[in-house]
């Protein structure tokens, strides 16, 4: 049923899918500021989803080898060069310092993709995650561009669309995500979605007070244009840097004032017309 905040706002997203008695939402908080760039967050996503091969060539542009995320890319280490702040210089060195951020599907409050699936291929877990039944899959598209964040894609040769499960099959039964355990320090972190914002802000006050003034966290309120991320990060710098929108909005949020508008519109066309029509009689 479609209530207020279905469609925007904070909500449980298991509860208001129909679970009941769901566990705790699950989630992952990624800190950037321990991630070494090592990718065994993406060798081992490919490994144990049995996801194909990519990205075995350098861009070009830096050491960043997959460049995106994408229906054979789930996990994206980014690597972004730039010049340090005066701060975390690190003396007789030379200004520059690496951003490393391993991104993921965001497991959206409101998911968008969800929404606007003709046929249910994607659902709503108990753990709040959302997750593509590849075998359900009509390979219509409609998620791709209803995603706010460009996480979902269509495998090329395939048609149908691919992304995160946040190892859907693992933690139903109580292990970790298979990107999580493979993180060497602990930069992507699993656990109930609740432990980890406070966690979290824990570790901006930390990072703050040492001198680190930039770090933020990104996609953990409830009241943003999503409702909140079930996969949220500590950054360094503004979101765009990481290439990720500062202010992402679900797309299905404005639906119920764009069908009433409709809606109004052709019944004054109908009346307009039957006014025409009546006008026009002897």
């Amino acid at each position: 049923m479609v209530g207020a905040d279905s469609l925007s706002g904070p909500l449980d997203p298991a509860a208001d899918a129909g679970y009941p008695d769901a566990p705790p939402r699950m989630g992952f908080f990624t800190d950037t500021s321990v991630c070494i760039g090592c990718k065994a967050c993406e060798v081992a996503c490919k490994e144990w989803n049995g996801v194909p091969e990519d990205g075995l060539n350098l861009l070009g542009m830096s050491f960043d080898n997959t460049g995106a995320l994408t229906a054979n890319s789930w996990r994206h280490v980014a690597f972004i060069e730039q010049q340090a702040p005066t701060a975390v210089q690190a003396p007789g060195g030379d200004g520059v310092r690496w951003l490393m951020s391993s991104d993921v599907c965001k497991h959206c409050t409101h998911a968008a993709c969800l929404d606007v699936c003709p046929t249910g291929a994607l659902f709503r877990t108990e753990f709040g995650t959302v997750v593509v039944q590849a075998d359900v899959c009509n390979g219509c598209g409609n998620c791709i561009p209803a995603c706010p964040y460009g996480v979902i894609d269509q495998r090329e040769g395939d048609g149908r669309a691919w992304k995160c499960t946040l190892c859907y099959d693992r933690i139903g039964d109580g292990l970790m995500p298979a990107c999580a355990t493979a993180c060497p320090t602990e930069s992507i972190q699993y656990g109930p979605l609740d432990e980890l914002r406070e966690r979290a802000e824990r570790r901006v006050e930390h990072l703050r007070e040492v001198g680190t003034e930039e770090a933020r966290l990104y996609g953990h309120d409830p009241h943003d244009g999503v409702g909140g991320d079930g996969a949220f990060f500590l950054l360094l710098d503004e979101p765009e840097v990481y290439g990720l929108p500062p202010d992402p909005v679900v797309t299905t949020r404005d639906l119920p004032a764009m069908w009433r508008r409709a809606g109004m519109a052709a019944a004054g066309m109908a009346a307009a017309a039957v006014v025409a029509f009546l006008g026009g009689r002897p």
